[in-house]
């Protein structure tokens, strides 16, 4: 997944005094070290603290939200306190946690620590650590007390319950308990009741954005509906995609995604936007709208992952999360409502083939001992039933792909004159093929002569091992332990890229 980055507000400024003699504040934030953490956590019940880096850019644009959030839980008189270490002074500190990355926050409850999950906007802080450590619905007994509450939020969800004991409240309570960035209240109040016109046993969601209010009208007790109507109603018609919104889209209950690929500054962006945003509503609990800007750097590995280029952009695709990143491309490039309606509802009834990566065949693919493949000669040349086809799967930035080069080719040198064998590789990140799904590279295997089974390849990346694995037909090699290998920044898998 990407790491969340990219926060913009303005910081509330308060000069830094003294907590105690020991821990100093700035901007609201205890400043914590060797000697006054343990001091910190045990006189304090409840405490999220940041491991973080000066020089780390994530760490940078948290630290507004961060001091925005702990003046929030000050303002509310609430007892749990926000602290910072800072990691690279602190060494001590962030080998005994095992802190691997910057910005880190774990939440300490009586001094025993737990990671943090929530977002990294002050309102997602906050809401995160209320619902750790109060009730998971707040009790709303007023009219004016459900306004406020409200009016505080940028999403609420709110349930009116005269029996607060009944199967219904209690999916309600668990459904609560089970999210940790959005707000939710509970009333038997009649009053209130009367206030916002509910219905008793009813779940009402209230955001400051779109039509403002949504009546869940699924079955009260069904905990699974009620969650994703609460999902999928808190995310805006159309959501921009960006490090803070991308757990919320990727993690939510919605697995069908609209992807449009647009430049912010483009004088298409509004266009293609307000077209998108026009016909989603219809569809927001089962396809996700999302906008994202192609012109950001940190998003290009999405687009490489969808075998596009800058160039194409406005662009739209369609991507099915539960069936291996099942991809679809509308039949044109005309981003209109009525076009991206139309494509929408051919994928909903399974009218659409998946749209297949794939390169353009070089002309001389098999001029040297191992050959290339793509999508279009796949078919053709591994699964040739009269030769014994050995595939490396790769991607370009992996690193354990660049190490097997000199090895690989040493093997197609070994079968050059072989008439039976072919030593092939095919770039799996720009190249899909509907029988094979590749999730980590390199991943190799042998499409056997006669039978065509595909074997794939467990034993060390030698040449003496992989010949060894063509000559037997695939029998040696093909039980043995996966290779294990320390992980690297660029041997993720697809599927981890987005």
């Amino acid at each position: 997944m990407f790491k969340l980055i990219g926060f913009v507000f303005l910081l509330f400024v308060v000069n830094k005094s003294v907590f105690s003699e020991d821990i100093t504040l700035d901007e609201g934030v205890l400043v914590l070290t060797k000697s006054n953490f343990q001091a910190a956590i045990g006189d304090n019940e409840f405490m999220l603290v940041e491991f973080y880096a000066p020089w780390c850019g994530h760490c940078k644009a948290l630290a507004p939200e961060y001091a925005k959030a702990a003046k929030s839980l000050a303002d509310q008189g609430s007892a749990i306190k926000l602290g910072k270490v800072d990691a690279t002074e602190e060494q001590e500190l962030t080998e005994q946690f095992g802190i691997r990355g910057y910005p880190t926050l774990k939440f300490f409850r009586k001094g025993s620590p737990t990671e943090y999950s929530g977002g990294r906007q002050a309102d997602d802080i906050v809401n995160w650590l209320l619902k750790k450590t109060g009730p998971p619905a707040k009790d709303v007994s007023s009219v004016d007390a459900a306004k406020e509450f409200i009016d505080a939020n940028n999403v609420v969800v709110l349930g009116f319950f005269k029996d607060q004991t009944t199967e219904a409240a209690k999916a309600f309570l668990e459904v609560a308990a089970s999210i940790d960035d959005i707000p939710f209240g509970i009333t038997d109040d009649e009053p209130v009741f009367k206030e916002y016109d509910a219905k008793d046993d009813s779940v009402v969601l209230f955001k400051k954005f779109d039509e403002g209010k949504v009546v869940y009208d699924g079955k009260p007790d069904d905990e699974a509906e009620l969650k994703k109507f609460v999902q999928s109603n808190a995310l805006p018609l159309l959501v921009e995609f960006n490090h803070d919104t991308a757990q919320k889209i990727f993690g939510g209950e919605i697995k069908s995604h609209l992807l449009l690929f647009l430049n912010k500054n483009d004088e298409s962006y509004q266009k293609v936007s307000d077209a998108a945003r026009s016909i989603a509503k219809p569809y927001k609990e089962k396809v996700l709208f999302v906008t994202i800007d192609a012109e950001e750097e940190d998003h290009q590995r999405i687009l490489e992952f969808f075998g596009m280029s800058k160039k194409e952009v406005p662009a739209a695709r369609l991507i099915k999360l539960e069936e291996d990143m099942a991809k679809y491309k509308p039949p044109t490039d005309d981003l209109t409502a009525e076009n991206l309606k139309q494509f929408v509802d051919d994928f909903l009834e399974g009218k659409l083939k998946q749209h297949l990566l794939s390169q353009e065949l070089p002309e001389d693919w098999d001029k040297e001992d191992v050959k290339v493949l793509v999508a279009t000669n796949f078919d053709t040349v591994a699964l040739d039933t009269n030769k014994n086809v050995l595939v490396e799967f790769y991607a370009p930035w992996c690193g354990h792909c660049k190490q097997l080069v000199p090895i690989y080719d040493k093997v197609g040198e070994h079968f050059r004159d072989n008439a039976d064998v072919v030593i092939a590789k095919m770039d799996a990140t720009v190249n899909e093929l509907e029988h094979t799904k590749v999730s980590s590279f390199p991943t190799i295997k042998l499409y056997t002569k006669g039978e065509n089974q595909a074997i794939e390849y467990n034993g060390p990346r030698t040449y003496e091992g992989l010949t060894k694995f063509v000559e037997s037909g695939g029998k040696e090699g093909s039980d043995a332990e996966p290779v294990e290998e320390e992980a690297e920044d660029d041997d993720a898998t697809k599927k981890d890229e987005l």
